[in-house]
């Protein structure tokens, strides 16, 4: 029996969205720290933990299948077999190994696309690190899997409390992909489930947009929110290129809480606070000035479940960064204004309303679109960068036995919008990481920088200590070193 799964609008989104300028994989970098392991670590201990896990892996086993004529989304063929000497390869970080030597090693795997012929997932194994580190990078489409089920697919592979028991070696297996026949009888049930929902859809989107007018005019506009689909050109908005760039750092998961704590606001508003801190400093070196508030887009998950491991079950708001403001305690007061509105609106339109619409983009029109799009786009009215916020494991998890010391993650970029930061929080720490492409800085870690700054800026107006150190993670990269 041939098992078969239709993509979601947003997953197909994702798959129509990437062009040869725009990759739509996403990165997960896990570091693992071997000095105390029993024995010799490698490739090859890494490469047995994969082999004997990957029945739990069960989106590594997807490949995709087209629709004759395109006439719906593609479907993933499940349970398909893998080649492991393809998709688990070895790289070799150059000399003295440190964190800006990895981050140079994942860039240049970020910069080429998944071959869609084959299953849509890679784990390089990066060896010649200092300090007896090693490093995870998986580079996995995000048509496959969104923040969350990234996270629950990477604590699978991980031991979070001891060995797994349920490892296995798994017998060779072979799937046929189905007929032209069957995928068209599968294409033409799913567009009578569709219509059927149309009607519903309509008058949600309808009840929506009444809600969210009704509130707009209950609510004062502030001068010092950025208005939506009017968000201002910098220089990180331009025609994206292929190359990417990515840079890393940590910060002390206990100090971004108590900072929290004493402002009396979010984590994500710290999060999104530092990031306004640190774009402002980089819009003055860069621009010359920051005399506006820019626009984010922040993902939010609409399923939130620990089990699930594949698709897309994400919304997006859209967050003014007030990175016009000098004073770091009045951004914060900015961030968090901006923030609740965000939630409103995402609450008044529904939080799944965009992914249900995106079920009726149109599959022959839609990747010619967006190719038009990426390569004209060098200003993006929506939005100027994308931040994310996901909560990693609370548990240290090791691979193979030896513990995993530090994790990143990071999304794709848009079309317009060279910046993406995500922000993965993770046992003790906070791992930033931020994706750009090789137009937009002199060195991407003056990013990374700017936020550390913008971190300890923050701190420092709220009568706190310095950030600290993180000693479980990589020693820094400062920009330019």
């Amino acid at each position: 029996m041939v098992l078969m799964k239709r993509l979601n609008g947003m997953d197909a989104m994702l798959l129509y969205s990437e062009t040869p300028n725009l990759h739509t994989h996403t990165l997960k970098v896990a570091v693992i720290n071997a000095a105390g392991y029993d024995g010799e670590y490698g490739f090859d201990a890494f490469r047995q933990t994969v082999a004997r896990r990957l029945h739990l892996l069960d989106p590594l086993r997807y490949r995709l299948v087209d629709i004759p004529w395109r006439l719906h989304h593609p479907m993933w063929l499940q349970d398909c077999p893998v080649d492991l000497d393809y998709h688990l390869r070895r790289v070799r970080v150059p000399e003295p190994g440190g964190r800006r030597e990895l981050d140079q090693v994942i860039g240049e795997i970020a910069s080429t696309p998944l071959d869609r012929a084959k299953p849509l997932w890679e784990f390089h194994f990066a060896e010649g690190m200092a300090d007896q580190r090693f490093a995870l990078i998986g580079k996995v489409h995000h048509t496959l899997a969104d923040g969350v089920a990234s996270a629950n697919l990477l604590a699978r592979l991980m031991d979070l409390a001891g060995p797994v028991q349920d490892e296995r070696d798994e017998p060779p297996q072979s799937c046929e992909a189905p007929s032209s026949g069957q995928l068209l009888w599968e294409a033409q049930a799913d567009h009578f489930h569709n219509m059927a929902e149309l009607p519903g859809l309509c008058a949600d989107a309808a009840r929506g947009i009444v809600r969210l007018r009704k509130r707009s005019r209950q609510r004062r506009d502030d001068p010092d929110l950025a208005k939506p689909f009017n968000a201002p050109p910098t220089f990180l908005n331009h025609v994206v290129s292929p190359v990417r760039t990515f840079a890393t750092a940590t910060l002390s998961l206990a100090e971004v809480k108590e900072t929290a704590k004493t402002l009396g606001v979010t984590f994500n508003d710290v999060v999104l606070a530092v990031a306004s801190g640190g774009l402002r400093e980089l819009l003055l070196r860069y621009d010359g000035r920051a005399d506006r508030p820019i626009m984010a887009t922040v993902p939010v998950a609409t399923d939130k479940s620990t089990e699930r491991i594949t698709g897309n079950e994400i919304g997006g708001m859209m967050v003014s960064l007030p990175v016009h403001v000098d004073d770091p305690l009045r951004r914060v007061e900015l961030t968090s204004v901006a923030s609740r509105r965000a939630k409103e609106v995402n609450e008044l339109l529904g939080p799944t309303l965009q992914g249900r619409m995106l079920e009726y983009l149109p599959p022959p029109l839609a990747p010619a679109l967006f190719r038009a799009q990426s390569q004209r786009a060098d200003h993006n009215r929506l939005m100027n960068v994308a931040i994310s916020n996901v909560p990693g494991p609370r548990e240290r998890g090791h691979i193979g036995g030896a513990p995993v010391s530090e994790i990143y993650s990071v999304g794709v970029l848009s079309a317009g919008s060279a910046f993406n930061m995500t922000v993965w929080s993770y046992v003790d720490q906070v791992d930033i990481a931020v994706l750009s492409d090789d137009r937009t800085f002199d060195d991407t870690h003056e990013a990374t920088d700017a936020m550390v700054h913008a971190f300890g800026e923050l701190r420092q107006a709220c009568g706190l200590a310095a950030p600290s150190t993180v000693d479980t993670a990589m020693d820094p990269a400062p920009a330019g070193t």
